[in-house]
């Protein structure tokens, strides 16, 4: 089997104490069953309502929380696993990585389509519900993934063709790294990632700027539609985190090597955890028909206890 990489020969070095270890575990599994359980909230309210689910905007970021919600379920279990079981079947982690690769790479693209549906509305009001539809929509969400798995699923395929079939069956610390250990795999992955990021900022760019123009002349939903591309750019700047990650790691472990393990807890806490944290916010607070209803529904669940 090939060798670690320096990374995870590092962190074996540097493993944690019990109790920074259980530290490390509680605040994971706080934030993370906090975030989820206000985006499970968004989900209900989203459910409950006709208003919503026969709009494209929502189903959009519907669609959203819940490919949050599945990537922060996945990377907590990668990390409780990391520490309880420590090493795991090749196999069953390739499973874990490749989920959790096909939500981080579906969230630039459904921040996109939000962009231009915003950009729709804004700039071709009186064809927006002609563009617009929900099959539309749907049809949209379907391609999101498919766009996903064909650009991770070559990963998964030269693996088994360049990997002994001992190596599926051995234990490793579950990383993108170990679980597809292929060096060319590494400047595919930086190669799609570019592509995505020149594509979803292309288009950042492009409807910021046109309802930009529209909001100096006209009413006031083009001006917040202006400060919702803002914050799609936002969300977009912290999904570009998780593509300067193994940068930041490498640095990291060059210039603090005695604290890296400290570190990558840090970096999984900014790049993995709170970047969920933001979509509730957008819609959940900001958006005036969502807040209404989620009001309602909080209302409602406090009555009950």
């Amino acid at each position: 089997m090939n060798a670690l990489p320096a990374n995870i020969t590092v962190v074996i070095q540097y493993r944690d104490s019990f109790t920074k270890a259980v530290a490390k575990n509680m605040i994971v599994v706080v934030l993370s069953i906090s975030i989820n359980y206000i985006n499970a909230g968004l989900i209900h309210t989203f459910c409950k309502h006709q208003i919503f689910y026969m709009n494209p905007r929502y189903i959009l970021f519907i669609h959203l929380v819940i490919n949050d919600m599945m990537q922060l379920m996945l990377t907590v279990t990668l990390f409780l696993i990391s520490y309880i079981l420590y090493r795991i079947n090749v196999s069953i982690c390739c499973v874990f990585v490749l989920f959790a690769i096909f939500t981080n790479e579906n969230t630039p693209l459904n921040l996109a389509c939000m962009a231009i549906e915003c950009f729709i509305a804004i700039c071709m009001p009186l064809r927006h519900t002609q563009i617009c539809t929900v099959k539309r929509t749907v049809i949209v969400i379907g391609l999101i993934w498919m766009t996903s798995v064909i650009s991770v699923l070559p990963d998964l395929f030269i693996t088994l063709a360049t990997q002994p079939l001992g190596f599926f069956q051995s234990r490793v610390f579950c990383l993108r790294e170990t679980a597809f250990p292929n060096p060319h795999l590494t400047k595919k992955r930086d190669m799609t990632y570019i592509l995505y990021l020149i594509i979803v900022w292309l288009t950042i760019f492009y409807t910021y700027f046109k309802i930009l123009f529209t909001a100096k002349t006209a009413n006031k939903d083009a001006k917040k539609a202006q400060k919702t591309i803002l914050l799609h750019g936002f969300q977009l700047l912290l999904c570009m985190a998780t593509y300067v990650e193994p940068l930041v790691k490498s640095a990291l472990k060059e210039w603090l090597p005695e604290y890296y393990a400290d570190s990558l807890f840090a970096c999984y806490i900014v790049v993995q955890v709170l970047p969920r944290s933001i979509s509730p916010i957008i819609y959940g607070v900001r958006d005036n028909t969502f807040r209404r209803y989620l009001k309602r529904h909080i209302l409602c669940q406090f009555k009950k206890q």
